[in-house]
């Protein structure tokens, strides 16, 4: 009888275990098992990267992974959590507190003290830690006790407490490219764990489509795809065929009616077109890419990197009108968005043009990579947290608005990154650069 119920026991686990992992989205069912199968992010996980040496060594410090969904963060964190020796432990911190965090670091500090064993802690959405649960682990962290593993779609710099992100090594996720998630897609379709049972066939302009409408998250990807694969009947040969219509209503994006090269010089002409101030063309080129399936956002965002790459201080007014149109996008979507959309075209393109935004960026940068011991100058210096006191700095309101002063480090105190044209607007700027030199 014990053996009966024992046997039943086992097969009811066994299908459970079947079912759970049926149910399981395909994104899930596709994470990878080790760094072999790790898709994207090779500059932090190729051969010979910093981060693949530490977990291969299994000396990995406390980092924070963040960036865009879908981009590998979590998979790579159950990868170290499957390769290491140390103990592994998972929170999450949209439902977890100071109590559950503190749970986890005593028994950290006992299986350390008793066993010589470390622990690992990943923590999903750790930007959503507030002060008072960061400041319980800080301690943990210096003392090794604690190796912390944060995940985030957030800037760490911004939305984490700074206490935490200082004692973290950051590895910035960037968004897979089209290549990537095909490759992950085509290989969903003859892997066990995937999509082999339902025998399919698909293009591959049809995976690249659903790649262009993932926007580099190989999840939407992934469940895209499930979505297309599990509603399509298999014809009379049992095959699952699933065409551009199939894909276009899974993903909710139009299929482009042009292929790859031709649908990137239509952008590139699109671009050109408002540096070369052609209101024409560059609308018929936005509405050229929005009728073959363009994303309107894409055209959005180039607008207003234009605006301020081409346009720029000649009028800083179409930076706004810009941002307005890919809002009013954001909000109305299509067919309305194109008429503010077409609004803002036309303002960039007739608006006075000057590159000098980018050119003084692209100094600066220079100026950064390239100067050594750029200390501030004392006067510039916070006087609030110094011991020494802090004299020199002129007030310039108190001098009319304006009085001269060092603000660069010594070491490049002349140089001058931004040089205004005598286009539009521009043109009173240089004026009052002559001006400030002339009192100076």
């Amino acid at each position: 009888m014990i053996r009966v119920l024992w046997y039943h026991l086992c097969m009811d686990l066994f299908d459970f275990t079947e079912n759970t992992n049926q149910v399981k989205p395909l994104a899930e069912r596709m994470r990878p098992r080790s760094l072999s199968e790790f898709i994207g992010q090779k500059h932090i996980v190729g051969e010979g990267t910093l981060l693949r040496r530490a977990i291969a060594a299994d000396r990995l410090g406390s980092c924070i992974f963040y960036g865009v969904p879908g981009s590998g963060k979590t998979s790579l964190a159950n990868i170290i959590a499957e390769t290491t020796k140390s103990h592994f432990e998972k929170l999450n911190a949209v439902s977890s507190g100071v109590s559950d965090a503190k749970k986890v670091i005593d028994e950290a500090r006992s299986r350390l003290k008793l066993y010589g064993t470390r622990t690992y802690l990943l923590l999903d959405e750790c930007h959503r830690w507030n002060k008072a649960q960061s400041d319980c682990m800080l301690s943990a962290i210096e003392e090794g006790v604690i190796t912390f593993i944060g995940s985030t779609t957030e800037n760490p710099f911004i939305s984490m407490t700074k206490a935490i992100v200082s004692r973290c090594r950051l590895f910035e996720f960037k968004p897979l490219s089209s290549e990537e998630i095909i490759g992950a897609l085509r290989a969903s379709l003859t892997d066990e764990r995937g999509l082999k049972a339902y025998n399919v066939t698909c293009a591959d302009d049809v995976l690249a489509h659903f790649a262009y409408a993932s926007d580099g998250d190989l999840r939407i990807a992934y469940n895209s795809l499930e979505l297309a694969v599990i509603t399509t009947p298999p014809d009379k040969n049992g095959v699952i065929e699933i065409t551009k219509e199939i894909a276009s209503q899974s993903v909710q994006k139009k299929y482009l009616s042009i292929d790859e090269s031709t649908y990137y010089d239509m952008i590139s002409a699109f671009c050109k077109s408002l540096r070369g101030s052609d209101s024409d063309a560059a609308v018929y080129w936005m509405e050229r890419l929005i009728s073959s399936g363009c994303d309107p956002m894409l055209i959005c965002r180039r607008l207003v990197v234009h605006s301020a790459e081409d346009v720029g201080m000649a009028d800083p007014y179409a930076l706004t009108i810009a941002v307005s149109a890919m809002t009013a996008m954001q909000n109305i979507g299509l067919p309305e968005g194109r008429i503010p959309l077409t609004e803002a075209i036309l303002y960039v393109c007739e608006a006075s043009k000057s590159n000098s935004v980018v050119g003084a960026l692209y100094s600066a940068h220079d100026a950064v990579e390239k100067t050594y011991g750029d200390v501030v100058p004392k006067h510039l210096k916070d006087a609030n947290y110094k011991q020494e006191k802090i004299e020199g700095y002129k007030y310039p309101h108190s001098y009319g608005g304006w009085v001269e002063q060092q603000y660069l480090p010594d070491a490049i105190k002349d140089e001058t990154f931004y040089h205004p044209s005598e286009n539009g607007f521009e043109k009173n700027l240089v004026r009052a650069k002559v001006i400030r030199r002339n009192k100076g």
